[in-house]
């Protein structure tokens, strides 16, 4: 087990990572799945065999409600299907922490339940904001759980020039679920997952 990293340096790198995903061409990318609340595309990832996922849609609602949505705290469990349980291991400053969090099983439970042990930074991007991660080899993995990596990865929350109250939230995620499963299953999973967490997130700024 790593010990914990120092967060100025580590927060830079990824922020840096993911300005330069979000500046990739249209052209290197491929759609995935589309849906009335998002698009998902993929590309071959540059840190693991699999592949980085870009998602994007349009939000109702300002920047900073939905970013409170979707990084680490108390909203994200209400609304999030995916996600079982959620802790903060450490705090290092208001935007930066380490947490641990679970997921549900997939594809009737093909993939196994997952843990995961994230480095989580939030910043202005632009107008917006951008709310990042990296996972860390750090605590004990807990029995009943398959440690799954999360390479950097993150969402992009900007206001609309020409309608403020609406956001365009592009999300880039390449995770490593690990364990031994078929690559086309994990590769469905990420497509469905990431639209249907527009569709949930919607439905939970409404409320």
């Amino acid at each position: 087990m790593d010990p914990l990293p120092n967060p100025a340096p580590l927060a830079s790198k990824l922020r840096n990572t993911l300005v330069r995903y979000h500046g990739i061409g249209d052209g290197e990318w491929r759609v995935a799945k589309k849906t009335k609340d998002a698009t998902v595309w993929r590309k071959p990832s540059e840190e693991f065999s699999g592949y980085l996922y870009k998602a994007q849609g349009v939000v109702e609602d300002v920047t900073n409600r939905i970013v409170d949505h979707i990084r680490p705290g108390p909203y994200r469990l209400d609304w999030d299907s995916l996600m079982t349980s959620m802790d903060i291991m450490e705090t290092f400053e208001e935007n930066c922490c380490v947490m641990r969090y679970t997921t549900a099983g997939q594809l009737w439970n093909i993939i196994a339940p997952r843990e995961f042990v994230d480095f989580s930074y939030t910043t202005s991007y632009e107008d917006g904001l951008l709310t990042c991660g990296i996972s860390l080899d750090y605590g004990e993995v807990r029995p009943n759980f398959v440690r799954g990596f999360n390479h950097p990865c993150g969402w992009f929350c900007v206001p609309l020039k020409d309608s403020p109250d609406h956001s365009l939230l592009t999300g880039y995620i390449q995770t490593e679920l690990r364990g031994m499963l078929p690559q086309s299953a994990v590769d469905t999973a990420m497509s469905s997952t990431l639209a249907n967490f527009y569709s949930d997130l919607k439905k939970a700024l409404k409320t």
